[in-house]
């Protein structure tokens, strides 16, 4: 190191406080300001984290999963559309009876009978509706001619259309049960076909207070095209009370074959009566429209008369009034369903928009990073060369320590083994540790490291105790548990030569890559923070200088009273402060520092539940940055706000939908789009671990990340913004240290020419 030698390394008490900092040095015995930002007594008792939230958030993911099945059951409406399967089943006599019967069907205990309509009476039936294109126009026609009519109704859009239902009933036609789904009652199982019947009811006596007693199977035909299973489903029909309806004439309209062969097939032979089958939903019925035209003019000048099924056959009407109950519970279940819709469209948009603006995040990041290393490989900042330093300035470097015996040695001793030319002075300030760190330190023996210690305040109180007894202007600011390379230092302060950086942000890398967190997080760390940087400073709004690895000017910190000691995220905090000063905080990927990343989820959750919840507390705290002259406050909390709140909370439904269309529905589109998001994550990540100068063999474990640690990524988004919405003071979570950095040997879990440049760095 250069420098003069320290003659004295005894260790420092901490000196008089001045006054702007009185705030980090409260007395223990007074309340932190909320949410506070220091640890608490070992003695104290810690604040619980808040557990309630979870049982909201299950049912709310619960309600989510209801509307998406409920709405993917009622989407797969399709009605007909194709011909009913011809009947080949072993003969039988009650099967060959009612293939030679009439098309309304009465299957009781006794035997089946069956009922043809008298002569010149047709009942003209329409299936799966209604439809708001289809149903009003058929209606018209029916009104024109006088006629009646029954639909027979699918029950989903009943719900969805109540007033075509109370349209229906209101002008005299009747309505039929067509199922809930248009589900096949030949491949039901009993339970889902008294389902889909009670849906339907339900939906009908919530649009029209009423029940019906009628009811078409789907995909049903006449009489003769009846198969074995289909005739079970016709006999579980009866057994729920209702009268089969099927057709003495069908249209097949579904297939648009044209309205002069459409009603040509509606006409009756020889003056007979008959049940017509059309559709008046389903696809494009113009053609139905006007085959029913022109077939009530044909008729009426026959002397047929056009009625219901039942006003055909002298009977009482289908229709029975529903009970108060059952009336509410059916206008619940109808407007249930058109939430659910409503849920599930909105939801399509947003996840729409969501993917867009994912997508258009990476691909703009990426192109700024582009930009930004363009321009520093020509040895260029904004505009002009970057300003130099005539000579080497004098750095102080501050080391603010809690509990770091495991790493804190490494730590001090990769500090003085530095390239930097100028002088230096290294301030070790122990935050009332109880593990010997302070010792550890000490017992060193290293020129120009200097030990502070202090009663345990907090992270911001012991920086600002080491801003207060910094000797120089240039702060250097690391954590103990952080390793620097030997250039690290010369690399920061160059860039402070420019006048108006306030700030600098260096390059943090995971030190301890072992194992499938290790990798995770360096990829995060690589893609995720040291890519987006350089896109930050083109954009004017760094978030976030690390606690890691930060050059400051000290005259720029006493100006805004220190490290505040509001939030968790003092480094957020700080960053944003400078930037709102009016400071430029830029981005140097040349000044390398290696931490110590958590080994364990469960270290992991404490690490970044603490960042996120101090990030939310700081962007709550310099909200009025928006409405500020300059593009800091809207550019950086508008990013925030987006990407690293919004997005997130929206995560779990993503996954939600990609689970529930996988396994009900068509699982190819949820693994291509899964897929694409991934390759462009890939194409990112590889641009990005180039810039850095690491290997691309890193991302063979980015595919593993979208699951588990992307989820632990957003239960952290969602914990922390319960505990700031209901304002639980969040105790600081201290991560315990492995040491990787204590050996030399261990090389900070690197490998190859990694473990070489590890080793070299933390010799003694």
């Amino acid at each position: 190191m250069n420098g003069p030698p320290w003659p004295d390394r005894r260790v420092w008490p901490a000196a008089p406080l001045p006054a702007w900092q009185d705030h980090a040095a409260q007395r223990q015995d007074e309340p932190p300001p909320h949410p506070p930002a220091q640890r608490p007594e070992p003695t104290a008792r810690p604040p619980a984290d808040p557990k309630g939230h979870w049982f909201p958030l299950a049912v709310c993911m619960l309600l989510a999963a209801a509307a998406l099945v409920l709405n993917g059951y009622v989407t797969n409406v399709v009605g007909e559309t194709q011909a009913p399967p011809p009947a080949a089943d072993p003969p039988s006599p009650e099967l060959e009876e009612v293939r030679r019967g009439g098309p309304v069907l009465n299957i009781t205990a006794n035997g089946p009978s069956s009922a043809r309509l008298p002569a010149r009476t047709i009942a003209l039936t329409f299936d799966d509706g209604p439809d708001p294109a289809w149903t009003p126009q058929v209606l018209d026609m029916l009104k024109k001619y006088g006629a009646k009519a029954t639909f027979f109704t699918v029950g989903s859009k009943v719900a969805k259309y109540p007033e075509l239902a109370r349209r229906i009933v209101d002008e005299g036609h009747e309505l039929g049960n067509h199922t809930y789904s248009h589900a096949d009652l030949a491949a039901l199982p009993g339970w889902r076909l008294k389902l889909e019947l009670s849906l339907t009811q339900r939906a009908l006596a919530g649009a029209t207070g009423l029940h019906t007693t009628l009811a078409r199977p789907p995909y049903s035909s006449t009489p003769a095209a009846i198969s074995g299973r289909q005739w079970a489903g016709m006999k579980a029909l009866a057994a729920e009370g209702y009268l089969v309806t099927l057709t003495d004439l069908d249209t097949r309209d579904w297939s648009r074959p044209g309205a002069t062969n459409i009603a040509a097939a509606a006409l009756p032979a020889r003056g007979r009566g008959a049940i017509v089958m059309m559709h008046d939903s389903g696809g494009d019925r113009r053609q139905t429209v006007e085959a029913v035209g022109a077939v009530l003019r044909e008729l009426t000048g026959k002397g047929y008369r056009a009625v219901t099924v039942t006003g055909a056959l002298g009977m009482p009407s289908a229709h029975q009034r529903a009970g108060g109950a059952e009336r509410f519970v059916g206008s619940a279940l109808n407007l249930v369903q058109r939430a659910s819709e409503t849920f599930a469209g909105v939801l399509a948009w947003v996840l729409l928009a969501a993917g867009a603006l994912t997508l258009g995040r990476l691909g703009l990041f990426a192109s700024l990073a582009w930009a930004h290393a363009a321009r520093n490989r020509g040895g260029r900042r904004r505009k002009g060369r970057a300003p130099v330093w005539s000579a080497p300035p004098p750095v102080t470097v501050i080391v603010p320590a809690y509990n770091e015996a495991a790493g804190i040695q490494a730590t001090v001793r990769s500090l003085v083994d530095t390239t930097y030319r100028g002088r230096l002075e290294i301030l070790v300030v122990d935050d009332g540790s109880t593990d010997g760190t302070a010792e550890l330190a000490e017992a060193l023996a290293l020129p120009g490291v200097r030990v502070i210690r202090r009663p345990n305040g907090g992270k911001p109180a012991a920086l600002n105790t080491g801003i207060a007894q910094a000797a120089h202007e240039l702060l250097v600011m690391v954590d103990g548990d952080t390793v620097f390379e030997p250039a690290t230092i010369g690399h920061l302060v160059r860039q402070l030569a420019d006048p108006a950086v306030g700030a600098v942000s260096g390059n943090t890398k995971v030190g301890n890559r072992r194992g499938m967190i290790g990798r995770w997080q360096h990829i995060e760390y690589v893609i995720g923070f040291n890519l987006d940087r350089r896109a930050f400073e083109l954009l004017d709004c760094m978030a976030t200088v690390p606690g890691a690895i930060g050059a400051f000017r000290r005259s720029a910190l006493v100006a805004l009273g220190g490290v505040s000691a509001d939030t968790l995220a003092e480094d957020t905090d700080l960053t944003m402060a400078l930037c709102r000063a009016g400071w430029r905080v830029v981005y140097e990927e040349k000044a390398l520092a290696w931490t110590e990343a958590p080994t364990s989820l469960g270290q992991l959750w404490k690490q970044r539940y603490r960042w996120c919840y101090g990030t939310m507390q700081a962007m709550w705290k310099h909200r009025r940055s928006v409405l500020e002259p300059g593009r800091f406050g809207r550019r950086c909390l508008g990013y925030l706000a987006l990407f690293q709140v919004l997005l997130p909370l929206l995560a779990p439904v993503v996954d939600l939908m990609a689970i529930y269309n996988t396994v009900l529905g068509d699982p190819l589109p949820v693994v291509a789009v899964w897929a694409g998001f991934v390759v462009v994550q890939a194409l990112t990540g590889w641009y990005a671990l180039r810039l850095d100068g690491e290997r691309a063999s890193a991302l063979w474990v980015l595919p593993l990340q979208q699951f588990v640690y992307r989820q632990l990524m957003y239960l952290v988004v969602i914990q922390s913004l319960a505990t700031a919405l209901l304002g639980v003071r969040l105790r600081w979570h201290t991560v315990r240290r492995e040491g990787t950095f204590s050996d030399p040997g261990h090389a900070g879990g690197l490998s190859g020419e990694d473990a070489v440049v590890g080793a070299a760095r933390m010799r003694p």
